[in-house]
């Protein structure tokens, strides 16, 4: 396949002006390709899950943004009890998932946290979902997050105590400072139970 980035990097081109603000423009397009990427397994994730819940008879109505905090809302059969879902996307491999702030607020026991690891068009890793109650994840980001901030960075120096990332290390991995989110793995029954 053609690659017109393989053509500015050869020496004879390279020198050109014109070139540099071609590799400049390409380079551009490609991270934003990378960007489009991400919302678009972003977007994939909240259908996924919401398809796994419709497959266990729940009903689950994907927002599309039009509800603060909540990504898919969920109900019973008969539409008397009610789950709010937060999806964070990763792709099965990846050491960490980024989760950001919110997860250190506990919105109540009818709140899930979805970690759904969406593999990549031609990648043959498995779909995995960990399904996470708000005040576990509250809890467990918070301490770890203290933690982290106690603990000297890599050239020892402090790490920053506004920090506004936060990260799950995803299994096999863990750290001392993270909770085993193992028995979390597809554990759909988490949301079965709270909408008996």
């Amino acid at each position: 396949m053609y690659d017109p980035l393989k053509v500015i990097l050869h020496p004879y081109y390279s020198r050109s002006i014109e070139c540099t603000q071609v590799l400049c423009a390409i380079e551009t397009i490609r991270g934003k390709m990378k960007s489009v990427n991400k919302i678009f397994r972003g977007n994939a994730s909240q259908f996924f899950v919401a398809g796994e819940l419709c497959r266990r008879g729940i009903n689950a109505v994907v927002t599309l943004g039009n509800c603060p905090n909540t990504d898919i809302l969920a109900s019973n059969e008969n539409g008397t009890k009610f789950v709010h879902i937060q999806v964070k996307t990763f792709r099965p491999g990846d050491r960490t998932c980024s989760i950001g702030l919110k997860s250190e607020i506990n919105y109540g026991n009818n709140f899930f946290w979805v970690l759904g690891g969406i593999p990549t068009e031609n990648s043959d890793k498995q779909f995995v979902y960990y399904i996470i109650p708000s005040p576990i994840m509250s809890k467990n980001i918070q301490k770890s997050f203290q933690e982290w901030v106690k603990m000297p960075g890599k050239r020892v120096e402090k790490h920053n105590p506004e920090n506004t990332i936060r990260t799950i290390e995803l299994p096999p991995r863990k750290n001392n400072l993270q909770w085993d989110i193992n028995k979390f793995e597809n554990n759909w029954q988490l949301i079965i139970e709270k909408l008996k």
